[in-house]
């Protein structure tokens, strides 16, 4: 047996699966992933277990479905076993780095089992630009915008004329950025990299557990000028950014009028790939001159994808569980492993955490509702089952406990078939991804009955373990940190 193997894990917000070179897109957003997936298992379908991002993790670090202890619990309870809790039991230093995405925190547990972790929650972000005018709230400009939204309703058709001028009057308010790097709300990939490797450097000799949860590519889309460079882009000034990233969240506008500007904002959105990309190739170069590399299994994925009007939708609420928003990249690199093809079957990213362990020839707890994967990738083996995914529809604010109460939304993910099942209003869609991989058009409800039953029949059993499993234990301790926080959070202040 060699030495203990040490574990990089980086996620990556936002990221599609198919906006990276290794799973086949044509433009240069993964040079260097390209070249590590020649050496890598590459995962044709690797699907989140829930989306967004507070839907997701639960599976990724705690390898357990994310409604599992109620609709009204998010993150890791209290107590539970995840990933780092369980490596740093085996001895390993920890560490995890998350560029300020606020439901990955301390309050909702994600700093279970981390001997350092750092949000970055705390560095002042940028506000978001556009969504705000700047003028004096008791100057005219204001006092007769006020007057114009009280009209608003009653203008008709001019509403579209009265739209559109106030959303150039609040662009031509806004101050004048210097830089894209002003305008970022989250710290970039770079700055989380140099955090890891000053950490790396203090850990000597012990095995190590380090996870990455990069923002780049997340809107609001504001790159690195590097990164646009590296795409090969003309550099884009910060107004015009600013402009693109405000039209992009017009809420007066149709898909029809967004397009216009789509392939300008996607490319923002790559260019954000592509930075992460080169600071992969800097994580891993520190990797390879401590002498870490070849003892260091290391794995990239997504929390969930991004719709770019793919249905008509931006962003990625949780309201449908369309591919673009939960087939995720998955490169899995293992030292002593020689490349092998992965099956084209679905692979939760509940599997993840157990094949991880493996991999590190480490036991997985027993707590741990998915699987380990990891003879079934040696020996090139599909994955049995199917890959489910869920969220509540329209928990879009899901800081306090009532607002994450709704109807589920629920995929049920086979290789070739896909069923959507929504609860409220009830609607089921099955689509066939083979002949029609963009979901455009879903299958009569007539058509593969046999497949249907199938598919029904793994949403109930999901369904049932979900609520007879119940840890009541760790969910009472959920419950429990909520209100403690609910009760310790200042009140708003009286106007």
């Amino acid at each position: 047996m060699g030495a203990q193997k040490s574990i990089v894990l980086v996620t990556v917000d936002c990221l599609r699966a198919d906006h990276v070179g290794f799973m086949g897109y044509e433009r240069p957003t993964t040079p260097f992933l390209d070249s590590l997936a020649a050496t890598s298992f590459v995962f044709p379908a690797a699907i989140v277990a829930g989306a967004p991002t507070y839907y997701s993790f639960p599976a990724i670090l705690g390898s357990r479905h994310p409604l599992a202890l109620g609709r009204d619990v998010l993150g890791l309870a209290p107590g539970e076993s995840g990933l780092a809790s369980i490596l740093k039991q085996a001895g390993y230093a920890t560490a995890g780095f998350s560029a300020a995405n606020p439901y990955i925190s301390p309050q909702f547990g994600y700093d279970q089992g981390f001997d350092e972790f750092r949000d970055f929650l705390n560095d002042a972000p940028a506000p978001i630009p556009g969504e705000e005018v700047t003028a004096a709230p008791n100057g005219l400009a204001s006092r007769v915008n006020r007057k114009l939204q009280a009209m608003r309703p009653a203008l008709g058709p001019l509403r579209i004329v009265y739209d559109e001028i106030y959303f150039r009057y609040c662009q031509s308010v806004t101050p004048a950025a210097k830089s894209l790097d002003a305008l970022r709300r989250f710290p970039a990939a770079d700055v989380m990299v140099d955090h890891a490797c000053t950490w790396l450097a203090s850990i000597r000799d012990q095995p190590f557990l380090l996870w990455l949860h990069l923002m780049d590519p997340h809107g609001p889309y504001y790159p690195k000028e590097e990164a646009l460079a590296l795409m090969g882009h003309d550099p884009v000034t910060p107004d015009r950014a600013r402009y693109l990233n405000s039209y992009w969240n017009r809420s007066d506008l149709g898909p029809t009028r967004l397009v216009r500007h789509r392939d300008e904002v996607v490319a923002l959105y790559d260019s954000g790939i592509c930075w992460v990309d080169a600071q992969m190739a800097r994580l891993i170069e520190t990797l390879r001159v401590s002498n870490l590399w070849d003892d260091c299994i290391f794995a990239l994925t997504a929390d969930h994808g991004e719709e770019f009007l793919d249905h008509s939708g931006r962003f990625h609420p949780p309201t449908r569980l369309m591919e673009e928003l939960i087939h995720v990249p998955l490169l899995l690199r293992v030292p002593g492993s020689g490349k092998t093809e992965v099956a084209k079957s679905p692979f939760s990213l509940m599997d993840l955490a157990p094949t991880l362990l493996a991999a590190a020839q480490l036991p997985a707890p027993a707590e741990f509702l998915g699987r380990s994967r990891w003879d079934d990738l040696r020996q090139g083996n599909s994955f049995d089952g199917v890959a489910i995914s869920e969220c509540v529809s329209g928990c879009t604010n899901p800081f306090r406990r009532e607002g994450r109460l709704g109807p589920r939304v629920l995929s049920v993910r086979e290789a070739r078939f896909k069923l959507l099942l929504q609860f409220d209003p009830p609607a089921e869609q099955l689509y066939d991804l083979e002949a029609d991989p963009g979901e455009q058009a879903p299958l009569a409800p007539t058509a593969q009955m046999a497949v249907r039953r199938r598919l029904l029949e793994a949403a109930r059993e999901h369904l049932l373990r979900s609520s007879g499993q119940r840890d009541q234990q760790m969910r009472l301790g959920a419950c429990l940190r909520d209100l403690q926080l609910e009760w310790t959070r200042p009140s708003p202040p009286r106007s």
